[in-house]
């Protein structure tokens, strides 16, 4: 099966891609293109989805190994990846990626500069700065805020996002808007935008961002999702590759 990757016009004509379930060797609970290292899949098919992926992308795939912080790191050699949950470069060739399962993937793009990067969003990465550090990353390469350009990729929507009154408490604590991303559920719980939260984040620090609208949770044969996974009761789940090079 080819694989199926969504792009953004938003990013203009540099070379990126989020990268659907489709088109993969994985099978069972992982069936499509799982990239992740740390799930469960056997070792050499997500080694065959990546060698797919980077194919595609035309270069080895350099990315990080997330922990859902605020860090975000030079791209450096592709067998290393350092704690974090953001990568930038401004080398020809290399290819960014960032891995999720319902968390936002962000790519930026400096077209002035020559400068890219990517970054791993979830609810404790986006409140903590993790995009804010990418932008600094890419600063340090000469990148600028009011240049660059972000696309925020697959992730799970509002609709599909329950928190509960705890989740709630520490975005208004470090938020003083934070009502804004949660709408009222059932039983005293809220729906959180995660999406409109990064894209808060984003225009906030001077970016031009957009969210692709496509939503993990709602559309299984496309995308995994970490939050499905859990609600189905499956032992484990695949995760998504988005990527973005020079």
């Amino acid at each position: 099966m080819t694989l199926e990757i969504l792009t953004s016009d938003h990013l203009g004509e540099i070379r990126h891609g989020f990268f659907t379930r489709r088109g993969g060797a994985s099978s069972g609970v992982f069936d499509g293109l799982n990239c992740g290292t740390g799930s469960s899949d056997q070792a050499d098919i997500v080694t065959t989805n990546r060698t797919r992926v980077a194919e595609a992308m035309g270069g080895p795939l350099h990315g990080v190994h997330q922990v859902h912080s605020a860090e975000a790191v030079v791209a450096a050699d592709p067998e290393t990846r350092p704690r974090a949950d953001g990568i930038v470069t401004d080398r020809p060739g290399v290819v960014l990626t960032i891995l999720t399962a319902d968390c936002a993937p962000v790519l930026f793009h400096d077209a002035q500069a020559g400068v890219i990067g990517a970054a791993h969003a979830g609810w404790r990465g986006a409140l903590g700065g993790v995009l804010e550090a990418t932008l600094a990353a890419m600063e340090t390469l000469g990148a600028t805020p009011g240049a660059t350009r972000a696309a925020i990729g697959p992730t799970i929507s509002q609709r599909a996002y329950e928190v509960g009154p705890d989740f709630l408490d520490t975005f208004e604590a470090e938020e003083p808007d934070a009502l804004r991303f949660f709408a009222n559920g059932a039983d005293g719980k809220y729906h959180f935008d995660l999406p409109g939260f990064a894209l808060r984040r984003l225009r906030r620090a001077g970016v031009d961002a957009e969210w692709t609208g496509h939503c993990t949770y709602s559309d299984p044969a496309r995308f995994y999702s970490y939050r499905r996974t859990t609600h189905a009761g499956e032992a484990d789940y695949g995760r998504l590759i988005s990527a973005i090079a020079l």
